[in-house]
């Protein structure tokens, strides 16, 4: 065998090894000392911090800069009108710096093993006080499902699931999928995901208390637009648990000192900045 051809092949083992045992931190970049299947030292696993807030709608868990969105019962005017679907939120933390490089490393880096720790922070979220009879991980489109490889959402719900000793059932499909949500106003957002799921007949909710599990909460539309299909199916009760959540305080303090009119609609907002943040936390809206 020539040298050339010899010394690439040793070198087949070691690449083949570094892939499945990495050796350093994807996000920090410091060597990790121990031998793990999850490519992220200890330390930048243990920064993540559950979020808090001073004010926060009492059944989607919204977090507001003032209490002026809420009424006398500390309720969203989103969860004043039923029009988030879901009955209850919860979140683990805000999906900033080191939580949602997590995520991100998790869901487009392909990175499973990510699902245990992460799934620890869901577990942390849940109030112990709740109880379900079934977890529905929120479904992906069969493209989208094939494109990546895994359904994120149902890594996490055989997490909780392991976790609280309630069963996993995929009661929906996603039928249709337009788009990404990114970059979406969230009208759009909804209207996106109008009539992009379906209950399959065989799994019987009627009567049961759900919890719908996702990565993400973002405007909350895909989430509610699914918790309806599952209320629809018989569901008594729908709690939405993620990872991590879209904190629109932080984009809304980004906008101070700008000229912005509350009156206005929603074409007066930058097209970048997720959610209308400072109009929600105005308005108290999260879907």
């Amino acid at each position: 065998m020539p040298a050339i051809v010899r010394k690439n092949v040793c070198k087949i083992p070691s690449a083949c090894f570094s892939q499945i045992f990495p050796d350093e931190c994807r996000i920090c970049a410091s060597p990790l000392k121990e031998l793990s299947r999850i490519p992220v030292c200890p330390a930048c696993l243990k920064k993540p911090e559950p979020l808090h807030a001073e004010y926060y709608c009492a059944c989607c868990r919204t977090p507001f800069l003032s209490a002026y969105p809420l009424d006398e019962n500390g309720v969203c005017g989103i969860c004043r009108r039923g029009a988030s679907g879901f009955d209850a939120a919860y979140s683990y933390g805000s999906h900033e710096d080191e939580l949602r490089e997590l995520i991100h490393i998790f869901k487009y880096g392909g990175v499973q093993t990510l699902a245990r720790p992460l799934g620890k922070f869901l577990s942390i979220a849940l109030p112990r006080d709740q109880s379900f009879q079934v977890i529905v991980p929120l479904p992906m489109h069969w493209r989208k499902r094939w494109q990546r490889g895994f359904n994120q959402a149902e890594l996490l719900a055989a997490e909780i699931s392991r976790r609280i000793a309630v069963p996993v059932q995929n009661a929906v499909i996603r039928v249709h999928q337009k788009g990404a949500q990114a970059g979406l106003t969230n009208a759009k957002r909804r209207e996106n995901v109008t009539g992009a799921f379906r209950a399959k007949r065989r799994h019987g909710l009627a009567g049961k208390r759900v919890l719908l599990i996702d990565d993400v909460l973002t405007t909350g539309a895909t989430a509610s637009a699914c918790a309806k299909v599952l209320k629809r199916a018989g569901a008594a009760h729908v709690t939405l648990l993620t990872v991590s959540r879209a904190d629109r305080r932080i984009v809304a303090i980004d906008y101070k000192g700008l000229d912005l009119d509350f009156q206005g609609n929603e074409a007066q907002f930058p097209e970048s900045i997720a959610s209308r943040s400072l109009e929600h936390a105005k308005l108290g809206s999260f879907t």
